[in-house]
């Protein structure tokens, strides 16, 4: 059985196509169990079933062998064990459903022949088209779930980079207004100079209150 699913940067659109995979799988799984207790009609029908079942399992393959790509390489190495492991589920499943349907007496019962009648035929033919319109719509709804992820990822990236943008404003702000307090502090220590120089050093008093400033500073 292949490890849990990872969680890792990068690994999340793979994550999602194997956790449809799995689903996929078990469904194939059931199917194929309960096709050699059938036969005649439920057998094909069940046959079909397990078909479209297959074609969406090697559709998901496919997925994910091109998603594979661009995962990182510290999570590639996992995801490739993985993926080898679903590869090999797949065809053994093949070779089962193979088995199954070449079974053509169980397949027919009593009706069996060689030669199929016109309406075998045409019932092939409608499972056929039933098969191909299913395969679409899983397809379709591959790609919705593809461009809503895309979707979230990218409002995700314009909320950082709005947070990113008030955080500048801040940091500016900030600067700002360190800068004005370094031009008040300067203002304040060229006033308290001056002020310092208008006060007698010997009584500490103010200029014209100081009988001695005229004597010590008049010379």
């Amino acid at each position: 059985m292949a490890n849990p699913l990872d969680t890792d940067a990068g690994t999340e659109l793979f994550s999602s196509y194997e956790a449809e995979f799995r689903v996929v799988q078990a469904d194939l799984t059931q199917k194929l169990d309960q096709i050699p207790e059938l036969s005649g009609e439920p057998r094909k029908a069940a046959l079909a079933q397990a078909e479209r079942a297959l074609e969406e399992a090697d559709e998901l393959i496919s997925q994910m062998k091109l998603e594979k790509q661009n995962i990182p390489s510290s999570s590639r190495t996992r995801v490739n064990q993985r993926f080898r492991n679903y590869e090999s589920d797949v065809d053994g499943y093949k070779r089962k459903l193979r088995g199954l349907s070449d079974d053509r007496a169980a397949l027919f019962g009593s009706r069996y022949t060689d030669n199929p009648s016109g309406s075998d035929v045409q019932l092939e033919q409608r499972q056929q088209l039933l098969s191909g319109t299913d395969r679409l719509d899983r397809s379709t709804q591959r790609l919705k779930n593809s461009q809503a992820l895309a979707n979230d990822t990218e409002a995700i990236g314009a909320s950082t980079l709005a947070d990113l943008e008030r955080q500048r404003n801040v940091i500016q702000h900030t600067t700002d207004m360190l800068l004005e307090s370094e031009g008040y502090v300067d203002r304040s220590v060229k006033t308290l100079r001056g002020m310092a120089r208008r006060y007698c050093s010997p009584c500490f008093t103010h200029e014209l209150n100081c009988p001695l400033y005229e004597e010590a500073y008049s010379a």
